[in-house]
């Protein structure tokens, strides 16, 4: 028998969760899909999935979404309602033996006239030979493939695979569906637990999202409270005896990188209160608060710019502060950077303009340099012209050479890389740029 394989596809009946030795939310684990609780966007009246299982097509697809979201769920239950041989690997567990082995299986039963699915659990830690190795097999129907994934597969699943499989996005469970799974686990999971509302929204928030985890968290509740004697359980005590683990957060996944994203477009969308929201949730998430003050200095520069140069300041002094402090204290200072970043008037013109600079350099011949503006500290080199010419600015007018051509003589009329916007500070730099432009223009006449 292959590791993490299994004939007896599905656990206990409901009814027998309290005398089984597996952990209660795998006896739990829905038997139908109308006891699945959420994804009410796949799996309601009309919506893909259901149709697909009252059409009988069988398919192959690849479920993203959240841990404890029901993939593996769904996946054991297609397996059920086609009559399918379920096979299950882990991409953490399994390399190229055990994907041998589970072909070789579905070739078995293929002589006998039944299906298979091949429900590969965390397909992104499969590198592309390994995700390959799937495709002859996906192609000539063989298997129908099942990937479970917690990452975008856009990125973490080779292209060939993903023209194979519908993608179904799993979302997490909401309050009211992590309410009703609750209360399903406290009915059959024999806990005898007796929870208020405080305490049952407790265990909902701690979940954020995760079935699994509540599960998980109410079995843990109910061997505390046995423990020590209590048949009431209040919130005091929940959180007690609960040390809530951090929040569904992936330090390397799609979930940090969509919240920075969303941290780094409230403060460009000057939204002080979205922002906080979002540094709040990292950190709370675990998020390094070191790597968020790289950010938080990143986005001075690039969203605020020249139209308040102190925003770069208060970054930098918030970051030092932070090094510091240490946490909690120093996460002050960053929530306030953050605040002023959000506050501030905005430009990315620096930000476009070095763009600009780097792919014209780039894309552009290497000119020399104007033989005014070179350095002559030889004899030789003043001979041959070197700096001749050359109008030192702090000697004109305004300390400024109306007229003067700083570019490679080829580059004529001088290109334009930098546009102030009128906000801030960066509005009069416009003004004075203007000023000087305008000055030469009469000096060429």
């Amino acid at each position: 028998m292959l590791p993490h394989m299994t004939d007896d596809l599905f656990p206990p009946a409901l009814t027998q969760a309290a005398t089984t030795d597996a952990p209660l939310a795998e006896t739990l684990r829905p038997q139908t899909l109308d006891e699945m609780i959420g994804q009410s966007h796949l799996l309601g009246p009309g919506m893909p999935l259901r149709l697909a299982f009252a059409a009988r097509r069988l398919h192959s697809m690849i479920l993203w979404g959240p841990p404890g979201v029901g993939k593996t769920t769904l996946a054991r239950l297609t397996a059920r309602h086609f009559d399918a041989d379920f096979i299950q690997i882990s991409a953490v567990l399994s390399g190229v033996k055990e994907i041998r082995e589970a072909v070789e299986r579905a070739r078995m039963n293929q002589a006998h006239g039944r299906q298979t699915i091949l429900f590969v659990d965390e397909v992104h830690r499969f590198n592309k030979a390994q995700q390959d190795a799937f495709l002859p097999h996906v192609e000539s129907g063989l298997v129908t493939f099942i990937g479970a994934t917690t990452e975008n597969p856009s990125f973490e699943v080779v292209g060939a695979l993903l023209s194979r499989a519908q993608v179904y996005v799993l979302a997490a469970l909401n309050e009211e569906e992590l309410s009703a799974l609750l209360q399903r686990t406290l009915t059959l999971g024999h806990l005898d637990l007796e929870l208020d509302a405080a305490t049952e929204k407790l265990l909902v928030g701690f979940a954020d999202g995760d079935g699994r985890r509540l599960i998980n968290l109410a079995e843990q509740l109910a061997v505390a409270a046995r423990t020590a004697g209590v048949e009431q359980v209040d919130a005091a005590f929940a959180a007690r005896a609960l040390s809530p683990s951090l929040r569904r957060f992936d330090k390397g996944g799609e979930a940090f990188y969509d919240q920075i994203s969303a941290l780094h477009k409230s403060v460009r969308g000057s939204d002080p209160d979205a922002s906080l929201y979002w540094f709040a949730r990292m950190l709370d998430g675990g998020a390094d608060p070191r790597y968020l003050a790289r950010r938080i200095v990143r986005m001075a520069w690039e969203d605020v710019g020249l139209a308040d140069p102190r925003a770069a300041r208060v970054a930098l002094d918030a970051a030092e502060t932070y090094e510091r402090l240490g946490s909690p204290e120093g996460e002050l200072a960053l929530a306030q950077a953050v605040i002023y970043l959000a506050c501030a008037a905005k430009s990315n013109a620096g930000y476009l303009a070095w763009g600009a600079v780097r792919g014209f350099v780039k894309d552009d011949g290497s000119h020399p340099v104007p033989v005014h503006l070179r350095n002559a500290p030889t004899k030789l080199m003043k001979e041959l012209g070197y700096g001749h010419a050359y109008r030192y600015a702090h000697d004109e007018p305004d300390a400024y050479a109306a007229g003067e051509h700083y570019f490679p003589d080829e580059l004529a009329p001088a290109p334009r890389f930098y546009r102030p916007t009128p906000r801030g500070l960066e509005g009069k730099i416009g003004e004075r740029l203007a000023y000087l432009r305008e000055l030469d223009r009469k000096a060429k006449k």
